[in-house]
């Protein structure tokens, strides 16, 4: 098997978008330290949120800028980890880690809250995440844009977004944005893993190649192109992605459906522990709420 080597530094690594990241970083922790003071009812930011600010940054450089983002062109499965990663781990690192204060300065603006408001209704947000999830995964959709570096980009953009307004629900750090608790959690946590059942069952359970991405090597070329660069894509004369695993084409889609979808679970069984957890917390703050009342109030029999 040939190495990754031969792709050079800047298709490996993503400079561009390694300084990119490192601006935003800069400018996130600016505002919340240095310039924290010009902001109306702001507080420090814990270590925690430092935390995972940095793991969600560091996560995120990861799967769109590491060695890993170059893989997920040669073999889907690391297209597949690479994607649950980005969609189901990545948004509530990021929503845990940006202070309340901010957040409520961002909702908001005029221009923001009534989206919001309206993306983050449990309905509208599973049916967005969860469709347009699905439909990226359609064959004739996913080859079309692994082709086209805005339509790449652009889709890739749309479902962070999509997952950040389906997390929301789960984590909403702003109580006055809490619309789900409880059995209600459960329920969106089971319907989510429901919904992605499909696109993950239409690519294991497939007898072939689905993605012209994969097996074309016209298709695979032109994709590879757009991600190392066409002139240096050129000079390296590959047949295929065959030259870098020694998978079959089916064996590495199955295994790739099966990863998003033991990902996902793994996930979702993490936030229903969680939303178990503070179930029962509340349910006995609650109980012992009513137990202090009736020992202050006694009934007179």
């Amino acid at each position: 098997m040939l190495s990754l080597d031969i792709f050079g530094f800047k298709a490996l690594w993503s400079p561009y978008f390694l300084v990119i990241l490192l601006v935003l970083t800069a400018v996130f922790f600016l505002i919340t330290t240095k310039f924290r003071k010009y902001f109306p009812d702001s507080e420090p930011l814990s270590v925690k949120q430092i935390i995972l600010f940095i793991t969600g940054m560091g996560l995120l450089y990861t799967v769109k800028g590491s060695p890993l983002d170059l893989m997920g062109h040669l073999v889907f499965y690391i297209h597949g980890i690479s994607m649950v990663l980005f969609v189901f781990l990545v948004p509530p690192l990021f929503i845990l880690a940006i202070p309340s204060w901010l957040w409520k300065l961002f909702l908001n603006l005029n221009i923001v809250k009534p989206v919001f408001r309206l993306f983050t209704k449990p309905v509208v947000a599973l049916l967005l995440f969860n469709g347009f999830f699905s439909f990226y995964h359609i064959p004739i959709v996913f080859d079309h844009v692994m082709q086209n570096r805005f339509l790449h980009a652009g889709y890739s953009i749309l479902l962070f977004v999509l997952a950040i307004f389906m997390w929301w629900l789960l984590i909403c750090p702003l109580p006055e944005y809490r619309s789900l608790n409880g059995i209600k959690k459960v329920a969106f946590i089971f319907v989510n893993s429901i919904l992605i059942t499909p696109a993950c069952a239409l690519i294991i359970f497939s007898d072939t190649s689905l993605y012209a991405t994969y097996h074309d090597p016209r298709v695979w070329g032109q994709a590879m192109s757009l991600c190392v660069g066409s002139s240096t894509f050129a000079e390296l004369n590959l047949s295929g992605p065959e030259l870098f695993s020694s998978m079959t084409l089916v064996d590495d889609q199955r295994l790739g459906g099966v990863v998003m979808k033991i990902i996902q679970e793994v996930i979702f069984a993490v936030v229903l522990g969680q939303v178990f957890f503070e179930w029962y917390r509340n349910d006995q703050e609650e109980s012992e709420r009513e137990m202090k009342k009736h020992l202050l109030n006694p009934t007179i029999e």
